[in-house]
């Protein structure tokens, strides 16, 4: 049975980058995946790219690029990525000049579009899938609008000859989909194939998450090696059936509990994973530890596509203006407790406004709140405020109440900084997948 070998060269946009060196030099593999796109991403990209045309893409795409075409070229590996965000055209002319710098003439890069769906959102009568509302109470707030696209696009790019093929927003484990239907030749409407793949694509998407990566808790969950974590590789069979896997004496561990933890990520129901190729079903998924770091996954199937494709709307929500600073040695608690009493009051005095405010000390309360802090006096703290206001100027107020604890608070205040930031929040709507009409662009290097 022929097989296909992936590897997870990033999991989020400021991945390391070493991992994915170490498997395009010794990972034996077919096709090197860079998943690169969160929800929010997209939208500051879009940000991104209004100030400056050629921009919007990946800020880490020539370094990654730069790192892996190399050993890439040599071995006959072929890259996907969504690193090519708002602009996976100008990404694409970016990694074309790279390759003519790097020696690397006739190299086929392509770039997928059809993703930016933001004047059809903003024409149409969507409704928003978190709060309810429609689209347009959002007025001129949306600043993006984005499609999660299929596999279709990117098969296409590689049966084309594409030695590099950047997209934008896709669903995530169409970047490793893609690579199983061009080479195993499934049908788009297999959904048995399709679902397996769609399996495979989840388990590497998030690259070292499935070799121990946010999965290591000492003494419980222990991980050897976590600072030279390697990232996964999936040997795909034709049947769809993968084994998981990384280079030989890398970091990390991969075993059933930590692909097992991957398999629930983010998946709110095993049965139906919506995917814009194929409706996912992972209920009756085995797993078998058949080696060190090495694990067979089986049993996924599918079935049709839903016919509708998710839409990121990106929008300016708000603006958070943020104070922190530390107190420490006896008493340090007490300073804190009084320092946010102050802050509070002179947010009171001063009126400023805030749709949301939280008052927090760095380890005692911050994340679980005053009935979980436990009887312990911590030796240090560190306070934190932050309030969500309306306007910039607002939010710089907040900080600089923060700041001025230094000669106006508790004593022994130190390390205060603060800092006042747009927000972009991110909500969803369902289009039909009509809507999107996906292009691939060719750039020859």
């Amino acid at each position: 049975m022929r097989i296909v070998r992936l590897g997870a060269g990033a999991g989020y946009a400021g991945d390391r980058i070493e991992p994915a060196v170490e498997l395009a030099e010794r990972g034996d593999i077919d096709y090197l995946v860079f998943e690169c796109l969160a929800e929010r991403t997209i939208a500051l990209a879009q940000q991104a790219k209004l100030r400056d045309p050629e921009g919007g893409y990946d800020p880490l795409l020539e370094a990654r690029l730069r790192a892996v075409l190399g050993p890439c070229r040599a071995r006959g590996i072929r890259v996907v990525t969504n690193m090519g965000a708002a602009n996976p055209v100008a990404a694409a002319r970016k990694a074309g000049a790279l390759a003519r710098e790097m020696g690397l003439a006739g190299l086929r890069i392509a770039a997928v579009t059809g993703d930016d769906l933001l004047d059809a959102v903003r024409a149409g009568d969507f409704v928003l899938e978190e709060s309810g509302e429609p689209v347009a109470s959002l007025g001129n707030r949306i600043v993006s609008a984005n499609a999660y696209l299929g596999a279709a696009p990117i098969v296409a790019a590689l049966a084309d000859g594409a030695d590099v093929v950047i997209t934008g927003r896709v669903g995530d484990p169409a970047l490793f989909l893609a690579p199983l239907v061009h080479a195993f030749g499934w049908a788009m409407d297999d959904w048995e194939r399709l679902g397996r793949g769609t399996l495979v694509g989840h388990l590497l998407e998030c690259a070292g998450q499935i070799t121990g990566g946010y999965f290591a808790d000492p003494g419980c969950k222990d991980v050897p090696d976590l600072a030279r974590l390697g990232f996964p590789i999936g040997i795909v069979a034709e049947d769809g059936t993968v084994e998981i896997t990384k280079v030989a004496g890398s970091g990390g561990r991969i075993s059933l509990a930590t692909c097992k933890e991957q398999l629930l990520y983010e998946v709110h129901d095993p049965a139906r994973y919506l995917q814009p190729d194929v409706v996912g079903d992972f209920s009756g998924v085995e797993m078998e530890q058949v080696g060190p770091d090495r694990v067979r996954v089986r049993g996924a199937t599918g079935a049709p596509a839903t016919g509708l494709l998710k839409v990121s709307v990106g929008y300016v929500d708000s603006y958070i203006g943020e104070g922190q600073i530390s107190y420490a040695g006896p008493g340090a608690l007490a300073r804190g407790r009084l320092a946010l009493a102050v802050v509070r009051e002179r947010l009171a005095l001063t009126g400023v406004a805030t749709r949301e405010l939280r008052c927090d000390l760095i380890g005692v309360d911050a994340l679980h709140g005053a009935a979980l802090s436990g009887g312990r006096e911590p030796y240090e703290v560190r306070l934190r405020v932050a309030g969500r206001t309306e306007t910039h100027a607002e939010a710089v107020r907040i900080g600089n109440e923060v700041e001025t604890l230094y000669t106006n608070g508790p004593a022994g205040g130190g390390g205060a900084w603060k800092s006042a930031r747009e927000v972009v929040a991110v909500q969803s709507v369902l289009v039909p997948a009509a809507l999107a009409r996906p292009r691939v662009h060719v750039v020859e290097a």
